[in-house]
This record gives structure tokens, C-alpha cells and sequence, in this order.
């Protein structure tokens, strides 16, 4: 139980300020809109968009708009040494960590209401034939792309190349998780959705989450003290 209230409230001390400022919130959305929009100058001609673009766009977006999100929000830790307070705090350390995770994951999710209806429209991607396992394969893949993105930006959090290094160690081990959702999505979006493929790129993802979020538990604690 005192697991789970930390990590509540830390959630509920990032959504408080969230709310009050909707700094990264109006960032991050801006950025993931933009990307979209870009994309569908450069790849829609004529009022068509090139096949199996949408899925790649998509997640091209998020990946993106989460790297950002990742950045601002430990940057904000960092300016008011409200990390290292946190740490001294008589509290689970892993739990600080999953109270994070939690917030990057709501923030994203809130992005990704207005990014699928946007992609769906620009694109003309039937994102809605299916839309639990599109909302499952978006939840998963979000969860396990800012599992690894709230552990490197918290180590990350003190160094000065840290808007250089994020990336660098972010995509290459979230590359996956991007390809399996880039998949499963691709199939939703065919003439006629492939939901045994769908269900088995999202229960990859499930996998990737399990292993990405039990390997950043174990190691928070020991990085946070070096």
C-alpha cells in the first residue's frame, strides 16, 4: 500500500502542475501536431496519402512528442531540485519511478486522442474499424516506450549533454516497440483488418512492457544513487 500511495502522489504532484501551467501539455501536443502535418504536406498528393503511411505517421508522432515530453517534464525536476527531494524522501524509489512513468503515460494518451483523429483524417486510415485493438496496441506501445524514457531521462536529469543523450539512448532500444506497433497498426489499416496479426504485435508489446518495466524497476534505485 505505501507502494502505491508514493506513486499516486507523485502523480498527483505532476498532474497538479500540469494542470496549473499546461506547459508541456500545449508543447508537446503543438510538436506531435506539427510532425503530423508535415508529414501529410509531404506525403498526400492530390487528396490521397501513400498506402500504410498512416501506421508509420503515427507512432513517428508519438515517439517523437514523448522524447519532448520526456525532457521537459525532468527539466522541471531539475530546476526545482524536486528530484533529489523526492529521493530523500522516507519513500520505495522504484515507486517515484512508476509514479512517473504513470504521468508520461496519461500525458501521451491524452496526445493520442487528438493525433488519431487527425492522422485518420489527413490520411484516410480507417483507425476506428477496429478500435479496442487499436486502443490496445497504442496503450501498450506508449507504456513501453516511456518505461525506458523515464528511466534514462531521471539518470539523465543532471547532465548538460542530456537533450543529446536522451535520444541517442532512447531510440535504440525502443526501436522495437516502435516497429510492433507500426505493424500491428499497418494491419488494422488493411481492406480487411488482420486482427490475429493485430493481437499478436500487441501481445509482443505486452512483452516488451513486462521486461522494459521490470528491468527499470530493478535498476532506478542503484542509477538515482550514482
Amino acid at each position: 500500500m505505501m507502494f502505491v500511495r508514493v506513486a499516486l502522489l507523485v502523480l498527483k504532484k505532476d498532474f497538479a502542475i500540469e494542470v496549473k501551467s499546461r506547459e508541456i501539455l500545449y508543447t508537446t501536443l503543438f510538436f506531435a501536431v506539427s510532425c503530423v502535418l508535415v508529414f501529410a504536406f509531404a506525403l498526400v498528393r492530390d487528396g490521397r496519402a501513400i498506402d500504410d503511411a498512416a501506421a508509420g505517421i503515427l507512432w513517428i508522432a508519438i515517439a517523437f512528442a514523448g522524447t519532448l515530453a520526456l525532457g521537459r517534464t525532468f527539466e522541471r525536476e531539475r530546476y526545482g531540485e524536486t528530484l533529489r527531494a523526492l529521493l530523500l524522501a522516507p519513500a520505495p524509489r522504484p515507486a517515484i519511478y512508476v509514479g512517473k512513468l504513470l504521468g508520461i503515460v496519461v500525458l501521451l494518451v491524452l496526445a493520442e486522442t487528438i493525433l488519431v483523429p487527425l492522422v485518420a483524417l489527413l490520411f484516410q486510415a480507417a483507425f476506428f474499424a477496429r478500435p479496442w485493438l487499436l486502443a490496445g496496441l497504442l496503450v501498450a506501445g506508449t507504456i513501453g516506450f516511456a518505461s525506458v524514457g523515464t528511466l534514462f531521462a531521471a539518470m539523465l536529469v543532471r547532465s548538460r549533454t542530456r537533450d543529446v543523450m536522451l535520444p541517442i539512448l532512447l531510440y535504440p532500444i525502443t526501436v522495437p516497440v516502435i516497429i510492433a506497433g507500426v505493424r500491428g497498426t499497418s494491419a488494422l489499416l488493411q481492406p480487411v483488418p488482420d486482427e490475429p496479426a493485430a493481437a499478436m504485435w500487441m501481445a509482443l508489446l505486452v512483452c516488451f512492457d513486462v521486461v522494459f518495466v521490470t528491468l527499470a524497476l530493478w535498476t532506478f534505485e542503484p542509477l538515482m544513487t550514482e
